[in-house]
């Protein structure tokens, strides 16, 4: 949902980079794990608001500039359940990852690896044999069956 940038004043505030499409979207949120593949940590959030295009916050425990010092690089996540339902073809990016990408002619391009946020559309970053980034729009995406952990697309398997 986010990274943790760095310390914002001297008394434990710190700078998040969102994730999210509203800059503000992680605000609704009660409590963040903050962490990394070595661990994760809850954080009740106490005060959070919008600052320019991040957002500062101010977590229980972590009450001086070196604790939130110590929090910078940290991902920001929250409890699954507790995200808002998906509408109709809306999908949490961590629901793509590492779902397989067939084209139209039954090709196995790879597996989904990321997301890019481009100014135009989302990107998917499929590696199969080679690095693919297929553009995330009706035109080419054609279904997302999670239950089945597919992506079809159209999209030749020389491009």
């Amino acid at each position: 949902m986010g990274r943790a940038a760095g310390p914002f004043g001297v008394q434990g505030w710190i700078k998040i980079q969102p994730y999210t499409e509203e800059i503000g979207g992680l605000k609704d949120f009660a409590v963040w794990w903050l962490g990394s593949e070595a661990g994760w940590r809850e954080y009740p959030v106490l005060e959070a608001s919008v600052h320019g295009k991040t957002l500062i916050a101010r977590l229980a425990g972590c009450d001086d500039r070196d604790a939130a010092a110590a929090l910078k690089g940290c991902e920001v996540a929250v409890p699954r359940e507790e995200l808002p339902a998906t509408d109709r073809d809306e999908y949490y990016w961590s629901d793509l990852i590492g779902l397989s990408v067939v084209n139209t002619q039954d090709q196995q391009l790879g597996t989904v690896s990321d997301l890019l946020t481009t100014g135009a559309h989302d990107v998917l970053v499929v590696q199969g044999d080679r690095e693919r980034l297929i553009p995330f729009i009706a035109q080419v995406v054609l279904e997302v069956d999670l239950a089945a952990g597919r992506v079809r697309v159209e999209w030749g398997a020389d491009y």
